[in-house]
């Protein structure tokens, strides 16, 4: 069941944060939900979930992208999950670094010892966050998926790992190859343990040749992101995805860096291209 935290009336429609209790985390889990005003009058609504990046809470993504005035235009709900399981009996990187543990879930479900007990953030987000949102408020079952960097990466896995489960996706700055990056080599080290067999079920790069639905990839990338070379690997997914003859659009946004400057910059781009999906 979802406790309301906060509301704020915006562009008609209204921003919520809410908490309740996940049995994929086993832990409390915060999110954000924009609804827009077709949802408010009692329609029921498609719903955009965002995922965010490492260090990133719901906070991030609804206070900073600018994406409420276009999502309330069109009739589009947004959701934002934190990105990661929180408490103090959740298990974090000990060495006290920002890229494993708290705000650094991968979106992936932990099978190693002490992660697993809480760290399935795939699960969450896939299966139990939209069964309890679509049961509670006003959204359908028709579902898009984005996310930034880290969720990027969780937007992409989750998208080519579920046939039927989203009409669109889309990414900024997604860690396309984890596998092959230090990001994603720690956090998969952790949560998966170390034979790397184990790792292509949670990689985009080696997803896509053996996804068994074709959505459109929208991707956007900054030319300035710090980021680039060592830790996204764009041309990766780009390579995989001509090889694989999956249909991949992606941007290269000259002077742009990681930032959510980058993302408003280009969100708008991003929600029209997930109502042409959810909304016909």
């Amino acid at each position: 069941m979802l406790e309301l935290l906060a509301e704020n009336r915006s562009f008609g429609g209204v921003h919520r944060r809410y908490r309740h209790r996940s049995s994929e985390l086993n832990a409390t889990a915060t999110l954000a939900v924009f609804l827009p005003p077709r949802a408010l009058a009692g329609e029921r609504v498609p719903a955009l979930y965002w995922l965010s990046g490492l260090t990133c809470t719901d906070e991030n993504f609804m206070q900073k992208a600018g994406a409420h005035r276009l999502a309330a235009a069109l009739g589009l709900a947004l959701v934002a999950p934190d990105t990661s399981p929180r408490g103090d009996d959740v298990p974090t990187d000990p060495s006290g670094g920002w890229d494993l543990g708290h705000g650094a879930g991968f979106y992936v479900n932990a099978s190693e010892s002490p992660w697993n007990r809480h760290y399935r953030m795939h699960a969450y987000v896939v299966e139990e966050l939209p069964a309890l949102l679509e049961a509670e408020l006003p959204l359908s079952p028709a579902r898009g998926i984005s996310g930034h960097s880290m969720g990027g990466h969780g937007a992409l896995v989750a998208a080519l790992r579920h046939p039927g489960r989203y009409r669109s996706v889309s990414a900024f700055a997604p860690i396309c190859h984890p596998s092959a990056c230090p990001w994603g080599r720690k956090a998969f080290a952790a949560y998966l343990g170390g034979d790397q067999r184990h790792w292509a079920a949670w990689d985009a790069t080696l997803l896509i040749a053996e996804a068994p639905e074709r959505l459109p990839l929208l991707v956007d990338q900054g030319s300035a992101d710090p980021f680039l070379e060592e830790q996204l690997r764009p041309a990766d997914l780009a390579a995989a995805a001509a090889a694989a003859g999956h249909r991949l659009e992606l941007r290269h946004q000259e002077g742009y860096d990681h930032s959510y400057f980058f993302i408003s910059s280009f969100i708008d781009d991003h929600l029209r291209h997930h109502a042409a999906a959810l909304l016909g």
